[in-house]
C-alpha cells in the first residue's frame, strides 16, 4: 500500500525505522526485533540507506525480505550519493519490479572523507532533483522527504530552508519525516513555518529515545543540530546507571510521544536502532496494545 492513502486513511501514523545489518547474527538479531514489533500493528516500516556497492545491496535485501516475508508495508531510502542518474534508475526499476513504491528521497551525507557535499558524475544536486526525478519516471510512486525542526546543519537561513523544503513538495513530494528532536515545541515551530510557506502535505514527527549517555552523545553528532533540553540533559546526568538513563530516555519519549497525539500530530516515526525494547516500553507506557488504539 502506499505510504500517501495510508495517511489518507489513518488519522495519526505510527512508523518504525530499521537499518541494515553488517552482519549475519545481526539480521537474524533485526528479524527478532520486526516480530516483536508486528504486534504494534505500525502504518508503515522503513530501511535506511547505504551508500555505493554492498551497503546499498544490503538495503534492497532488507527491504525486499520484509515485504516477502511479512504483512508490513516497507519504505526504502534512496539517496543521491555515489550514484549516477542511470544507476538511480536502475535501482528503482528492481524496486519497481518487486513491488516495492515507496521512497524516502534524501540527498544523503557526504562520504567518509568528504567534509562537504559534491555530487558525482551524472549525479543529483539536491533532493529536490531526485524527487523529480522519481516522480518523472516513476509516477506510480510515493515519494517521502526529509524534514529538520531545529534546520538542516548546512543552512544558515532558516527562511532559506523552509524555501528549500517548499521546493521539494513542489516538486511531487507526499509527506515530510522530521529529523530527530527532543523538545515538541520545536516541531510545533516547524509545523507552523511549513503552513506559513504554504507546505499543506502531512509532517511526521521523528522520535528516538536515549537509551544511554553514549547513545546521547551519538545521537548529538548524527542530529547535529538536535538540541538536548536541559530538564532532561540533567535527569540523564542524575541517573546512576545505564539503566537508569534508559528509563529516563523511555519516559520523556513516552511524554513528547502523548503531547504530540495530543496536539494533532500526523504521525510519530521511532528510530529504532534495530531494537524494539524502547518502542514497545512506549506503547505499554501509553496504555495501548497497538498503534491501532492511538490513533
Amino acid at each position: 500500500m502506499l505510504v500517501r492513502n495510508i495517511l489518507k486513511e489513518q488519522k495519526t501514523t505510527f512508523s518504525f525505522e530499521f537499518f541494515p545489518p553488517k552482519t549475519p547474527e545481526g539480521w537474524d538479531r533485526l528479524f527478532l526485533t520486526i516480530s516483536d514489533l508486528i504486534p504494534l500493528k505500525p502504518s508503515w516500516v522503513s530501511v535506511t540507506y547505504g551508500a555505493g556497492g554492498s551497503t546499498r545491496e544490503h538495503t534492497h535485501n532488507l527491504v525486499v525480505r520484509i515485504r516477502k516475508e511479512t504483512d508490513l508495508t516497507v519504505v526504502t531510502h534512496l539517496t543521491c550519493v555515489e550514484a549516477s542518474r542511470g544507476d538511480v534508475a536502475a535501482i528503482l526499476e528492481r524496486y519497481d519490479s518487486e513491488g516495492i513504491h515507496n521512497i524516502l528521497a534524501l540527498r544523503g551525507d557526504p562520504p567518509l572523507g568528504q567534509r562537504e557535499w559534491k555530487a558525482g558524475p551524472e549525479g543529483f544536486c539536491y533532493a529536490t532533483d531526485l524527487v523529480s526525478f522519481i516522480k518523472t519516471r516513476f509516477p506510480h510512486m510515493c515519494v517521502g522527504v526529509a524534514g529538520f525542526p531545529e534546520g538542516h546543519p548546512e543552512t544558515r537561513n532558516r527562511l532559506q530552508e523552509i524555501d528549500h523544503l517548499k521546493a521539494k513538495v513542489d516538486a511531487g513530494a507526499d509527506y515530510i519525516i522530521t529529523q530527530l528532536f527532543f523538545d515538541n515545541r520545536d516541531y510545533y515551530d516547524f509545523r507552523e513555518r511549513c503552513e506559513l510557506a504554504g507546505i499543506t502535505v502531512p509532517i511526521i514527527a521523528g522520535i528516538m529515545p536515549i537509551i544511554s549517555r553514549s547513545g546521547m552523545i551519538r545521537m548529538a553528532e548524527l542530529a547535529a543540530r538536535a538540541r538536548i533540553p536541559a530538564p532532561l540533559l540533567r535527569s540523564v546526568q542524575r541517573a546512576s546507571s545505564n539503566e537508569s538513563v534508559e528509563r529516563v530516555g523511555i519516559h520523556w519519549a513516552t511524554e513528547q510521544v502523548r503531547d504530540l497525539i495530543d496536539n494533532h500530530v500526523r504521525g510519530i516515526h521511532f528510530y529504532t536502532l534495530n531494537n524494539a525494547k524502547a518502542t514497545l516500553k512506549i506503547y505499554e507506557a501509553l496504555g495501548v496494545a497497538d498503534s491501532l488504539q492511538l490513533t
